[in-house]
């Protein structure tokens, strides 16, 4: 029996996360910074064809333009199928070996219709370690633990009906404190959502403007009231704003029109924002004089997102173009025509930039001081690849993925 919260509850986890230092557990890895923090760096090159630093490939069920996520020994990843996209797949993997463990499918109850290009399976999920949240295009959320139970489910077009676009939809959830926090816009019965992580229950809901929406939230903390505060903040044609994890509080509002696809990036105190070029916000709710440090419009992002990391203020912008320039002053610091089209967001380990093609070109780029962005290699992974998810680092491994298959670039 279908119970108000429209949800599956089979089991019950402890409230406290497994923590493992090189995870990789949502859309763009630790903090949304699409920065890894492991110690080890992936090779600066590979060859699919001899095998050469590819540590496995594994092909997965049906189609999916979500990226993976890694949480210690295990790799989880989404796929949809069928003539109408209906049919939902998870698929729970082996870091070391990449072999399958389990495989789960389910019948969607929301909106399937997308563009050719994407799929159903078009979020990337999120984990906190212990429990696997799956999100799909039709607002369709399920809950697994590592080892493929159900935990809970959440048709969220059910409660939301009419929400979903004729394109798809693509924004990823991203865990929270206690809760996991989705964002669904659209031009029609827009919203954002938390809900407990533990059995699905919805913590609260905000109307968001009718307007499509394909960016992703991220996790923050924000200072309040003398205090560290876990928050998430959400970007749209209207604003950019942080809200308190716990009850969707609003900590600040910067009133803006936010890009509609690259999501923010955020570090050390402050939250670049795809707007007006990219804006750089303060995240302190207690910060005094103008919330906007600083916005220039000439820094244009493509569909990636900008990352921040030691080397500077990165971003690809339409043409291909990587470029980095200094987060304090907006100086361009270097520029380095990459090749290609993209979709995904490039990662970055240590000193080095690893960019994934529309067409599965991997190109790796010298981020250290004084190469200037030199491209240390081009590495395919072969002819006729559609590969528009954004690739994941952990322990070392590059994991890139196509539309129906997944490598681990490492040394064997």
């Amino acid at each position: 029996m279908r119970t108000q919260y429209n949800l599956l509850l089979v089991a019950v986890l402890s409230a406290t996360p497994l923590t493992f230092a090189d995870d990789w557990r949502a859309f763009r890895g630790p903090e949304g910074s699409s920065t890894s923090t492991s110690e080890t760096a992936p090779p600066d090159f590979f060859d699919v064809k001899t095998g050469e630093n590819v540590a496995w490939t594994a092909k997965l069920p049906g189609r999916g333009v979500s990226g993976p996520v890694i949480a210690g020994d295990r790799v989880f990843v989404t796929s949809s199928s069928g003539v109408n996209r209906d049919r939902l797949h998870v698929v729970g993997l082996d870091a070391e070996t990449g072999k399958q463990l389990w495989h789960r499918e389910f019948w969607s109850t929301g909106r399937t219709l997308c563009h050719p290009s994407s799929a159903n399976a078009a979020p990337t999920p999120a984990t906190d370690g212990e429990r696997v949240f799956a999100f799909y295009s039709s607002n369709d959320l399920a809950c697994f633990d590592r080892d493929g139970n159900m935990l809970w489910y959440r048709g969220l077009a059910i409660d939301h009906p009419g929400v979903g676009n004729d394109v798809g939809m693509a924004s990823s959830p991203v865990v929270v404190g206690d809760v996991v926090v989705v964002q669904a816009e659209c031009q029609a019965n827009s919203f954002a959502a938390a809900y407990d992580r533990q059995t699905g229950e919805e913590r609260w809901s905000l109307e968001r403007p009718a307007m499509a929406n394909w960016a992703s939230p991220i996790a923050i903390e924000v200072e309040a009231d003398g205090e560290s505060v876990p928050a998430v903040v959400l970007q749209s044609s209207k604003s950019v704003a942080a809200y308190a994890a716990e009850d969707g509080r609003v900590l600040w509002e910067v009133p803006m029109g936010c890009g509609s696809i690259p999501s923010a990036a955020a570090h050390d105190g402050i939250v670049y924002v795809p707007g007006n070029g990219i804006t750089a916000i303060a995240t302190s709710a207690e910060h005094e004089g103008e919330r906007k440090l600083w916005s220039d419009n000439g820094l244009k992002c493509g569909n990636p997102s900008p990352i921040v990391c030691d080397a500077g203020l990165l971003f690809v912008n339409s043409a291909g173009v990587l470029a980095c320039v200094s987060p304090e002053d907006q100086k361009s610091l270097w520029k380095k025509r990459l090749g290609g089209k993209y979709w995904g967001t490039p990662v970055v380990a240590g000193n080095r930039l690893y960019a994934l093609s529309d067409a599965g070109e991997v190109i790796i780029v010298d981020l250290s001081e004084g190469a200037k962005g030199k491209i240390v290699n081009k590495c395919s992974l072969g002819e006729g690849l559609e590969t528009l998810s954004s690739p994941a680092i952990a322990d070392g491994g590059l994991y890139l993925r196509s539309v129906d298959t997944l490598w681990k670039i490492a040394p064997k």
